[in-house]
């Protein structure tokens, strides 16, 4: 990072978040300042000779012309090192914690400096190499036991590599000098504790296609619009139409090492569940509690508008970092739509020309640079680690109405649409994805690989059963305008089946300590069985059979229930396929063999 001598102008004008400085030729943009008295932490955002446009990532109120704006020389950057894990930040890495117990209140005081890692918290570091060792930018040093579920690996920085001089093993501050590598002439002291600009991807050795699953144990996603590790989805839907709970849901349950969830100007309240709900969350794998590998970022609608545009690069690059160590990384932005209007607020004060709907005409732009940065990796280092980035982002259109700017344009970089809608919502069907417009456009790719696991079924299974709820969708429009006697036996058996689909498969109850979440074999045991009770009813139909006696028979009860059945006990839902072909076999008008056309 470049270094400035020290770059002091005056305030001229403040415009909410928006100040406007003298005096500070030589400042670069994104340099961090200082702004008053108070030292309110902004970063300018626009130069024209030595007139800087800054925004404020503090209240300004009480703030006036003539006060001093001193510049430190650095972007906007975070610290990366033991003791990111478990903690709770704001848009521009305060510890919220810390700087509770330092102002001895529950309200951020204005211009408080609190390091964003504990400078005073030992750690015991076990190197992995050693002196005479050659190492390269990404190699593990070392490493740290941060929890009970996340090894910290002390890497080598971006540009230094050489020969290992002194490596120091032992308990020791994330400040202290822990190995000494002689890269060429210089000789380069590595602390665990760094800094990185969060506008500044991290480099890594290469891209790797998203072909690998990343599963939720949401059946709705996993099965019908999967999402690939280091993919990109995105998930738009009116107020009250389940977006946080899905966003919950997905930090919960996604199969990935480290969460970092970031609340992006969203309502007090549902920040609130998450700093109370996820640490008394068992994590599914270990038993241990979920926030042990989870980072969580509050930035509600009530603090500085400005700090929300700065809270999503936050989140990206401690992602990154994590990434870097060889770990799956779940991003969930909730949402990105308050990010847009904090852009939006900030070019208007600039008076920038508008573009639709009064966002600037570089969002598009903006939305792309964020989510181009997830993605599977090949992480730098002789390891050659593999790493992954998963970003899914909430959008909140006013009104529901997708065709708003910020939804098209996060539609545009982002590969799964998962469409929530507000009338499956006021049904309580959640999660409330419309089966009928969402999509994913890795299904092809994860379904080749999912065959490979299910004997070459798992394709067909899906492509089955979205074609019945299609169908569904076709013959409820007939029923409504002539109907249901206008349908023959077999479309009212469509109709079934479909509605056992949607009830008894896509449904899934959040807060039920068993169906919250299902594994891929008991989605896959559960779609068969369904799906071959139908092909099963279909054929007695056409030998005869009563559509009532089909409909009647006690299996179907059992099939509904197989959401309730625990992980443990998935033997008893092996079982149903022997008892829908005896019990559908009992209603044949000719006592014949039962079997799948």
């Amino acid at each position: 990072m470049a270094q400035h001598s020290t770059i002091q102008g005056t305030i001229a004008k403040i415009s909410g978040p928006l100040v406007v400085a003298k005096g500070m030729a030589g400042a670069c943009m994104f340099d961090v300042v200082r702004v008053g008295t108070m030292g309110l932490v902004g970063e300018i955002i626009e130069l024209k000779g030595d007139t800087a446009s800054i925004q404020v990532y503090e209240e300004t109120s009480g703030v006036m012309p003539g006060e001093p704006v001193v510049s430190t020389g650095e972007p906007l950057s975070v610290e990366l090192g033991p003791g990111i894990i478990e903690q709770f930040y704001d848009g521009v890495q305060r510890p919220l914690k810390l700087i509770e117990d330092a102002a001895q209140s529950p309200f951020i005081s204005r211009g408080i400096a609190v390091p964003a890692i504990p400078r005073d918290l030992a750690w015991d570091f076990v190197p992995r190499v050693k002196k005479g060792d050659e190492v390269v930018p990404g190699d593990i040093l070392g490493v740290v036991q941060e929890t009970v579920l996340v090894e910290h690996r002390i890497m080598v920085p971006v540009g230094v590599r050489g020969k290992v001089l002194k490596i120091e093993s032992g308990s020791h501050l994330v400040e202290d000098v822990i190995a000494v590598i002689q890269d060429g002439n210089d000789k380069k002291e590595v602390r665990m504790l760094q800094r990185w600009p969060v506008r500044a991807p991290r480099p890594v050795a290469k891209r790797l296609p998203p072909y690998v699953p990343l599963t939720t144990g949401q059946r709705v996603v996993d099965l019908f619009f999967p999402l690939a590790r280091g993919g990109t989805a995105c998930v738009p839907g009116p107020f009250g139409s389940g977006k946080t709970v899905i966003q919950h849901q997905l930090a919960k349950w996604a199969d990935a090492e480290i969460v970092v969830y970031v609340g992006c100007g969203e309502r007090g309240n549902e920040m609130t569940d998450v700093l109370l709900e996820f640490p008394e969350l068992e994590d599914p794998r270990s038993g241990h509690p979920l926030m042990k590998r989870t980072v969580l970022i509050a930035n509600t609608s009530n603090m500085p508008v400005a700090a929300r545009e700065a809270s999503i690069y936050t989140a990206i690059t401690m992602a990154e970092y994590f990434r870097d160590m060889g770990y799956s990384v779940a991003l969930m932005a909730d949402s990105t739509s308050r990010w847009a209007e904090a852009l939006r607020e900030m070019s208007g004060r600039l008076e920038e020309m508008p573009g639709e709907e009064g966002y600037p005409a570089y969002l598009g732009t903006r939305l792309a640079s964020f989510y181009e940065r997830a993605g599977r990796v090949i992480c730098l280092g002789s390891q050659q680690a593999e790493g992954s980035i998963t970003s899914i982002g909430a959008v909140s259109p006013p009104g529901g109405d997708l065709s708003e700017p910020v939804t098209q344009n996060t539609l545009r970089v982002t590969k799964v649409f998962w469409g929530l809608d507000a009338s499956l919502a006021y049904q309580r069907h959640f999660p409330a994805i419309n089966w009928l417009t969402s999509y994913s456009l890795y299904a092809e790719k994860l379904g080749e690989y999912w065959d490979t696991q299910y004997d070459d079924e798992w394709s067909a299974l899906r492509t089955e059963a979205m074609s019945l709820l299609e169908d569904e969708d076709r013959l409820r429009e007939i029923v409504r305008l002539v109907g249901i006697d206008s349908l023959s036996r077999e479309e009212r058996m469509v109709l079934e089946t479909s509605k056992s689909l949607r009830e008894d498969f896509l449904h899934q109850n959040a807060f039920h300590e068993v169906d919250t979440f299902a594994s891929m074999d008991k989605q896959f045991k559960m779609l068969h069985h369904i799906l071959t009770f139908h092909h099963l009813a279909m054929e007695a139909l056409r030998r005869g059979a009563p559509l009532k006696q089909i409909l009647d028979l006690p299996v179907r009860d059992q099939i509904a229930r197989m959401r309730y059945v625990d992980e443990k006990d998935l033997a008893s839902i092996d079982a149903l396929g022997e008892t829908i072909k005896k019990e559908i076999g009992t209603v044949m008008p000719d006592g014949g063999e039962v079997h799948v056309a």
